[in-house]
């Protein structure tokens, strides 16, 4: 047998398929109790005698806990290494995925869900942050789009694990999924930990954000996550107003993440082969155009695909963009977890602004016009990263042309 292959990141071609199945396995995890409760939604009003006000909270807690969770856990990820946060973050995955396997109560089905979004946080901030920091640049878009395709599977999957739930109880179907992250926990002790963390945590992440190149990068993350986040919203609002049921709407991003499923990890691979500016420019090619053409159908079906076109255009700058970012800070000398820190800040920032900025933008206007500023902002985007890209290429002319006089001369 050959002996693996090391990469420039001191992880061999047999731990990076571990880190995958482990990081991806995780987000997989965590991804299918976000969207396993559903299903659920009818039978906790019916049974546990829920409003619908107590309903909304109860799928709000993951969000608010996970938003509340990722600079802390950012910092933690910087100061005891990613590997370290993210035990931690799964550890709390499996507790309040088993609680909320038996508990009746509400209130702690409300406590459930938080702790379970401050455990997904954990999860995202240190998976992130352990790719970024134990691949090498020349595979980080690779694996990046490999475990963000396992996310995506995992949150197809949750509906599913909840209708299971429905029909057999949620002991047996939350159960499952509990140890299924408890047992995460022992097989990721298997691979080396990168980075034992700086101790830097505050003031690294401070001088980080000041950085026009770290907050030039944060945006290429962000503006995915807020066109994602308004596109779930208005997208619906959408196809409901052109006459599409509750089964033809789902059916519509499902088909959507399951080609992000495939998409992400062929565009994280066209990043570390040719560059990441190029996917990154070819995504917002797309969600420009089709952004812009948002309020042209005037039938479900071409509206449908259309949402799934600009789902299909984010996807390709997932990887690339998040693989972009933590190579900046890895230049810059920060550590790891920094990266999972950010990445996560600008991701739910994106998504926040998306969903609910744009829900509110619609209801001053309407549907159509929250989207054509989602087009303008990638096209202004796109504009810009074209433009530094001519001028570097004129420098480089430039640089040739002296190279060569001199030459001459001599």
């Amino acid at each position: 047998m050959s002996e693996p292959r090391e990469s420039s990141g001191g992880v061999t071609a047999g731990g990076e398929r571990w880190l995958v199945a482990v990081v991806g396995g995780s987000l997989l995890v965590d991804s299918i109790f976000y969207t396993a409760l559903t299903p659920l939604l009818p039978q906790f009003v019916h049974h546990l005698h829920m409003s619908a006000g107590a309903a909304g909270l109860l799928t709000a807690c993951y969000a608010i806990g996970c938003l509340a969770g990722t600079i802390p856990t950012g910092l933690l990820a910087a100061r005891i290494g990613p590997r370290a946060t993210m035990l931690a973050g799964l550890s709390l995955v499996a507790f309040a995925t088993a609680a909320f396997a038996v508990i009746n109560s509400p209130m702690l089905l409300d406590l459930a869900r938080l702790l379970e979004g401050l455990g997904g946080a954990g999860v995202w901030s240190g998976g992130l942050a352990w790719v970024a920091g134990g691949t090498a640049p020349g595979r980080r878009g690779t694996v990046m789009g490999q475990v963000l395709a396992a996310a995506t599977a995992g949150s197809m999957l949750g509906p599913a694990v909840g209708a299971a739930a429905s029909a057999v109880g949620r002991g047996i179907a939350f159960g499952a999924v509990a140890v299924l992250a408890a047992s995460m926990t022992i097989v990721c002790r298997r691979i080396p930990a990168v980075d034992g963390g700086t101790g830097a945590g505050n003031r690294g992440l401070a001088a980080a954000v000041r950085d026009r190149r770290v907050l030039g990068t944060m945006w290429l993350v962000a503006l995915p996550a807020l066109i994602s986040g308004a596109i779930s919203v208005l997208g619906s609002l959408r196809l409901h107003h052109l006459g599409a049921g509750p089964a033809a709407i789902g059916a519509t991003f499902l088909i959507a993440a399951g080609i992000q499923a495939v998409v992400g990890p062929v565009s994280g691979r066209v990043s570390d082969r040719y560059g990441r500016l190029a996917p990154v420019c070819l995504g917002l090619a797309v969600a420009a155009a089709l952004l812009g053409a948002f309020g042209l159908p005037a039938t479900a079906l071409p509206a449908a695909a259309l949402i799934v076109g600009v789902a299909v255009g984010v996807e390709v700058l997932w990887a690339p963009a998040m693989a972009w970012l933590s190579e900046v800070l890895e230049r810059r000398g920060d550590a790891a977890g920094l990266a999972g820190a950010l990445i996560n800040l600008a991701w739910s920032g994106g998504q926040i602004a998306g969903s609910a900025g744009g829900g509110r933008f619609a209801q001053a206007t309407d549907d159509v016009v929250p989207m054509v500023a989602a087009a303008g902002l990638s096209l202004m985007t796109l504009l810009v990263l074209s433009g530094r890209l001519l001028l570097r290429r004129r420098a480089g002319a430039r640089t040739g042309r002296r190279s060569a006089t001199r030459r001459i001369e001599v």
